[in-house]
C-alpha cells in the first residue's frame, strides 16, 4: 500500500477495502451512545472503537477526562477488535472526524498506518449495515507514546510554542461552560483554532494549501513548534491531523487539555476572544 496520508476519501477506501479495517469511533458530547448509533447503521465491516475505554484511561484530576491509555491496554483492546501489527486502519465518526481523529493520531504517532475517512459517515456515498461486527483477534505490539509528541501543563506554560485550542469558539472565550468544566475560558496565550475550521461547509477537509493559510493566520509558520489542546485531548487530534495534512509536523498534544488545566487552581485562565 502506498504511503498513507492522514485523510483519505471514499474512493480510496473502496479501492483498498480488502486490506483495511474500518473503525467506527462515534462519540457524542451530549451523552448519546456511540455504540447504539453504530448498531443502527455503520460502514460495512466496521468495528466499533470506544473513545472512553479503548482510546482513554479512566479520568482523573491530573490527567483530565480522557487521559492517554497505557500502551499495553491500548494494544490489547485494539487487538481484541481485530487490529494488529499488519493492519491498516481507516477511522470515521458521525461527520468530520473530531473523535475518530484520536484513534488515527495515536496510531500514526506510534508508526501505524491509519487515516481519517474524509466526511465521515455523513459523507459516505455507499451502503451501510446494521449490527455488530466481530473480527478475529489480532496481535498489536505495544509501543510507548513518543514523548516528543506530548506536552505537560508545565511545558505548555513555558511559552516555547504556539498553543492552539481546538474547542468551539464559545468554549474558548468562556461564554459556554460545560457542566464538567471547573472553570471557563482558555489557557493564557492560546489561540482559538476550532477543529471545525479545518473543514469545508460539506464536512470534508480543506485542501492542504488552505489549511496552511488558516494556521499561518494563527502564527504557525514552517518550523514552528505547535501544541494543541481541547476539552480533554480528543478533538485536539483533529487539529493535529489537519496540521500534518498541511505539511506541518513539529506538533504535540497536551493530553490533559482544559479538563486538567482548569481543575488545577494554581493555573491561570483567560477569557474572551483574544489569547490573553
Amino acid at each position: 500500500m502506498p504511503e498513507l496520508p492522514p485523510v483519505v476519501d471514499a474512493g480510496w477506501v473502496r479501492a483498498h477495502r480488502e486490506n483495511l479495517v474500518l473503525a467506527d469511533v462515534r462519540w457524542f458530547l451530549d451523552g448519546r451512545s456511540g455504540y447504539d448509533a453504530y448498531l443502527t447503521g455503520h460502514l460495512p465491516g466496521a468495528v466499533w472503537v470506544d473513545v472512553d475505554t479503548v482510546l482513554s484511561a479512566p479520568p482523573d484530576e491530573t490527567g483530565g477526562r480522557h487521559p492517554l491509555p497505557e500502551p499495553t491496554e491500548f494494544a490489547g483492546a485494539l487487538g481484541a477488535l481485530g487490529i494488529g501489527d499488519a493492519t491498516t486502519v481507516v477511522a470515521y465518526d458521525a461527520d468530520g472526524g473530531p473523535y475518530a481523529a484520536r484513534l488515527v493520531w495515536l496510531l500514526r504517532r506510534t508508526g501505524r498506518p491509519a487515516a481519517l475517512l474524509d466526511g465521515g459517515l455523513t459523507g459516505w456515498p455507499g451502503e451501510t449495515e446494521t449490527g455488530a461486527v466481530v473480527l478475529p483477534e489480532a496481535r498489536l505490539t505495544p509501543v510507548k507514546w513518543p514523548q516528543e509528541a506530548l506536552r505537560s501543563a508545565d511545558q505548555v506554560s513555558a511559552g516555547d510554542a504556539i498553543v492552539l485550542d481546538a474547542r468551539a469558539a464559545d468554549r474558548y472565550s468562556g461564554a459556554n461552560v460545560l457542566p464538567t468544566d471547573v472553570r471557563s475560558g482558555h489557557i493564557p496565550g492560546a489561540h482559538s483554532a476550532p477543529w471545525s475550521a479545518n473543514l469545508t461547509p460539506d464536512g470534508t477537509f480543506l485542501m492542504p494549501a488552505q489549511l496552511r493559510e488558516h494556521y499561518r493566520a494563527l502564527g504557525v509558520e514552517d518550523g514552528t513548534d505547535v501544541v494543541v489542546y481541547c476539552g480533554s485531548g480528543v478533538t485536539a487530534c483533529h487539529d493535529l491531523l489537519a496540521l500534518e495534512h498541511a505539511g506541518i509536523t513539529r506538533t504535540a498534544l497536551y493530553p490533559g487539555s482544559w479538563s486538567a488545566w482548569s481543575t488545577d487552581l494554581s493555573r491561570s485562565v483567560a477569557t474572551g476572544v483574544e489569547p490573553g
